[in-house]
Parts: C-alpha cells; sequence; structure tokens
C-alpha cells in the first residue's frame, strides 16, 4: 500500500465521494485505513454513573485504500504515487501528476550511493 499516515487523501467512490481528508491510521493486512473526517459511525451509550445522559459518540471508521487517492502537494488535485531512487541512494515516494516529491521512505543505501 502506497498511502502512509499522515497523508492528505481524496475519497474517490462511496457515500463520501469528494471529500479529503488526512489518514490516521493504515491496517496494511486488511487494506484498510481510517480517515479524519470521513465514514462515521455511531455508538449509543447507555446512561451510566460517568455519563448520566448517556448519548451518541461519533468516530471515525476504516475505509478501503482502493477508495481513496492521494493529494499531489504540489496541485492539490488526487493523484497516484510512485517510487524513484535519488542520486545519494535513498528512496523515495512522489505524485505521478506533478512529479513533486512526498517524502523520503528510505536512507541511502551505501552500496548505491555515488562516490
Amino acid at each position: 500500500m502506497k498511502i502512509k499516515t499522515g497523508d492528505m487523501v481524496a475519497v474517490i467512490s462511496g457515500g463520501d465521494k469528494g471529500k479529503n481528508g488526512k489518514v490516521l491510521t493504515v491496517d496494511h493486512d486488511k487494506g484498510m485505513l481510517v480517515v479524519e473526517g470521513v465514514n462515521f459511525t455511531f455508538r449509543h451509550i447507555k446512561p451510566s454513573q460517568k455519563n448520566p445522559e448517556g448519548g451518541r459518540l461519533r468516530k471515525e471508521s476504516p475505509i478501503r485504500a482502493s477508495k481513496v487517492m492521494a493529494i499531489c502537494p504540489k496541485t492539490n488535485k488526487p493523484t497516484r504515487i510512485g517510487y524513484r531512487y535519488l542520486d545519494d541512494g535513498s528512496k523515495e515516494r512522489f505524485a505521478r501528476i506533478s512529479d513533486a516529491s512526498m517524502g523520503e521512505i528510505a536512507p541511502p543505501k551505501a552500496a548505491y550511493a555515488k562516490k
């Protein structure tokens, strides 16, 4: 999965189509992620001593990673993500729509660094 925690993403399908948000958590095994402000669910809480009124607790639920696209930091449009190696041997993610860097993901490898 090319989307990481902290990325800005746009929802491209489903009930929340068109919404943007920041990725809060990522579950690589299930291919799911939680996006801030997207896919809300409600949990009904019975009245108790701590919460005498009870009520409804609203929180974000996981959404499939295939339903979102990363937002390019340069153009603010949804884009695909690619990987490339830099001259110093480090690996970075980049936005395919504008070729803008989306952050380094691996430190330089001594074997690949130019001398």
